[in-house]
């Protein structure tokens, strides 16, 4: 083999793609309605403390735009 996926494996890698992105998309919406909730409960700095850890996670979290090569193996 040349080194290049077929068709299948291919299709795989996206489909475990996609799902990882649609994980990733729940997390943040969950994130959104804590941080919603919190602001709504009067509990600002509470908020503001899940909307850093949030923001950190996004940060940290590069390989769902852009997978990294060690993880590119998958």
């Amino acid at each position: 083999m040349d080194g290049m996926p077929t068709e299948a494996e291919e299709v795989a890698r996206l489909m475990r793609e996609i799902e990882q992105a649609e994980l990733y998309e729940l997390r943040l919406r969950e994130r959104i309605v804590a941080i919603r909730d919190e602001l709504a409960a009067g509990h600002t700095g509470r908020a503001l403390s899940l909307c850093n850890q949030t923001l950190s996670e996004i940060d940290n979290a590069t390989d769902v735009v852009a997978p990294s090569p060690d993880k590119a193996q998958g």
